[in-house]
């Protein structure tokens, strides 16, 4: 028995590398994605009829490497857009709305957008009646300034 696994490794490393993939789907910080490519590596070591200290080092070695060069790699390309991204109410800016209380001169109306209804002002104080089509302009706390 101990002779086929020694003869078979290649199995084991195959079975690490795809339980670290499965794991690495669950996480998503490309950590253990790090130990899938060194058991693979391994895998490829064991077939090749490398000893069992041979494949243990080459696991260590590219799972380090992969560390430092390929998860780096990996964040920066899959987050590249990070900064530029808007997030919470910021990304109202630039949105079409209706609005659904009138916007008096110089006052405060209603704009609803996708199902959110929001206190708003125009841009220049000119009033809007209920059922134009308004675009967000800017947000200040919870107030919307919108324009025709």
């Amino acid at each position: 028995m101990i002779e086929y696994f020694a003869d078979h490794m290649w199995q084991l490393w195959t079975v690490v590398a795809v339980v670290c993939l499965i794991l690495e789907l669950m996480n998503g910080d490309f950590f253990i994605m790090c130990f899938a490519i060194g058991g693979v590596c391994s895998a490829i070591a064991a077939a090749v009829g490398a000893g069992v200290y041979w494949q243990l080092g080459i696991f260590a070695l590219c799972s380090v490497l992969s560390l430092f060069f390929v998860r780096p790699a990996a964040l920066r390309y899959l987050h590249k857009n990070d900064d530029q991204r808007v997030s919470n109410a910021d990304a109202i800016i630039g949105r079409e709305g209706r609005v659904v209380e009138t916007i008096e001169a110089d006052g405060f109306g209603r704009v609803a957008i996708d199902g959110d209804v929001w206190k708003a002002v125009t841009e220049d104080g000119s009033p809007i009646e209920k059922g134009q089509k308004v675009t967000v302009v800017s947000r200040e706390s919870i107030i919307i300034t919108v324009k025709l």
